[in-house]
């Protein structure tokens, strides 16, 4: 049981000689992979319980315990040993002799090793070192691992390798394991404080018949059935207003989205976001609630208000900045007056002679009015600067087809996007809720699509006959949630808190391709 016995084999010697030793473990009367064994303790109970009685105190009160999980070190010495065993609250130490678990269990320890699963159970006791540890007086094999954990695993650090096997960076990194409970608690969070401010948690669909909620190039899929092309969704925004219309004037979804989009360190095309609605309520109210959502999220995630990420510390004190951003752009551009903000021609000749720019982005600029450009100049010279928690308001109504326009000015909506670390991290705004206004914009949407805008929404005729049943006023808010896990966790990549990202397929055989299968399904 040497996990040196490793060393200088090929992947498919190893495979082949630990493929034996399962086969050698049902010749002892063990089922390399049996149905299931009922745990007693974890590691985590034991060491909580336990680890402070001293070995005096551990031998006098004979603790018995059982347990299980992977084993991730070994040392041998021949007739004894001690095995690492790690579970899903930590790790403990196994001490396996031939004379205490005799001859027959102990070919069944010889048989084991890094990787597998096992179980086993005795009494605590200390080692010489001190090291509380289990006496294993029962042992047995309950999963035969045919594949050895990498090389170096405890320090698995290809980013490639991370990312399509998760399974073996779960194993390796502690801290990866540390980001997802961390991402689940975060999730649970912001349940529990919606829950508590009479938020309704539902659900809406998944496969939709039009592209809506938000602009965006969807997927489409077919249903055979009904002989039906579907999008998946990209927001579910119209469905949840349209229960403010029936009544239920507090709703959350907590949704998987889909956009056909690039991928980036801050973009998967399959991604997780947080949409809540409330009646009765302004984009400024919803201002207040994000910053309590924060200052909640922050105690229960780090302790505190103050957060590390990306080198910088990050404040999440109330209240948070307020950033108009037509104040912004011209900030970042100064050769722009006020009267610029509403002239495409300026707008774009200043965006075009950013150096880099290909013929098919020079082309896009031509297609865009003045408010989108005014949006196109702060997301390319003022979003990354943004490294305090900032509210950013005054989006033109060009770029925000749902929202309710200003009442001290039409050309602007009542919206706020939030910004921490140079990323968007949550998009509100007071709701349009009135049918007229939102078929023209509608209209305005097929027009884009119509001169081969791939984002453009469809015009939703049951969404325009909700809004005539009446819907209350009211405001929304998405916040990504994957980019405030990557906030929290301080990692740079949206990949680090998706337990599997898109990638790249594999290289596959000419064989393996015929059968749908990776090359690495087979060792060798």
């Amino acid at each position: 049981m040497s996990e040196s016995d490793n060393q200088g084999r090929s992947e498919r010697e190893i495979y082949e000689a630990r493929l034996h030793k399962a086969q050698d473990l049902r010749a002892l009367g063990v089922d390399p992979y049996g149905s299931g064994h009922r745990v007693g303790h974890t590691a985590g109970e034991i060491f909580a319980r336990y680890d402070s009685l001293d070995g005096a105190q551990l031998e006098a009160a004979k603790v018995p315990v059982d347990v299980a999980g992977r084993v991730v070190a070994e040392r041998s010495f021949g007739k004894a040993g001690f095995l690492k065993v790690r579970d899903r609250t930590g790790e403990i130490q196994l001490y396996v002799k031939r004379d205490l678990l005799g001859e027959a269990v102990y070919e069944i320890v010889k048989l084991a090793e890094v990787g597998d699963v096992v179980a086993a159970s005795g009494p605590l006791f200390r080692t010489k070192t001190g090291e509380l540890s289990i006496q294993a007086t029962t042992f047995t094999v309950l999963t035969k691992a045919l594949r050895p954990l990498p090389e170096k695993w405890h320090g698995l650090t290809d980013h490639e390798t991370r990312y399509r096997r998760r399974y073996l960076d779960l194993i390796a990194n502690a801290e990866v394991r540390a980001v997802f409970r961390l991402r689940a608690k975060l999730i649970q969070t912001i349940r529990k404080f919606l829950d508590e401010r009479g938020y309704l948690e539902v659900e809406t669909p998944m496969m939709q018949p039009l592209v809506s909620g938000a602009t965006a190039r969807p997927f489409v899929t077919h249903h055979n059935a009904l002989d039906l092309d579907l999008f998946l969704r990209i927001a579910p925004e119209l469905y949840l207003k349209r229960l403010l219309v029936g009544g239920f004037e507090r709703v959350y979804e907590i949704n998987r989205n889909f956009r056909n989009e690039g991928l980036s360190t801050q973009h998967n095309p399959e991604f997780t976001m947080l949409e809540f609605y409330e009646a009765h309520a302004t984009y400024t109210d919803l201002m207040g609630l994000t910053e309590e959502l924060f200052a909640t999220l922050g105690r229960e995630l780090v302790g505190g208000l103050r957060l590390a990420h990306a080198g910088e510390e990050i404040d999440l004190t109330p209240p948070f900045a307020r950033l108009p951003m037509p104040e912004a752009v011209l900030r970042a551009a100064p050769d722009l007056s006020p009267k610029d903000l509403h002239d495409a021609s300026v707008l774009r000749r200043v965006l075009l002679a950013s150096p880099g720019r290909n013929a098919r982005e020079r082309a896009e600029l031509e297609g865009l009015d003045a408010g989108q450009l005014v949006a196109r100049l702060f997301e390319e010279r003022v979003e990354a600067t943004l490294v305090q928690p900032t509210f950013v308001t005054h989006f033109p109504t060009s770029v925000s087809p749902l929202a309710r326009r200003s009442e001290a000015d039409p050309e602007f909506v009542d919206r706020f996007e939030l910004y921490v670390a140079g990323r968007e991290i949550a998009n509100a705004f007071t709701e349009l809720n009135d049918p007229i206004d939102q078929r023209e914009r509608f209209l305005k949407q097929l027009e884009k699509k119509e001169h081969g805008d791939e984002e453009a929404m469809d015009y939703d005729a049951d969404y325009i006959r909700a809004l005539e049943h009446g819907m209350p006023p009211a405001a929304g808010e998405g916040i990504g949630i994957d980019r405030l896990a990557m906030l929290f966790c301080d990692v740079p990549s949206i990949r680090d808190v998706i337990l599997f990202p898109l990638l790249r397929p594999e290289a596959v055989s000419e064989e393996g391709a015929a059968k749908g299968a990776s090359v690495e399904k087979a060792p060798g």
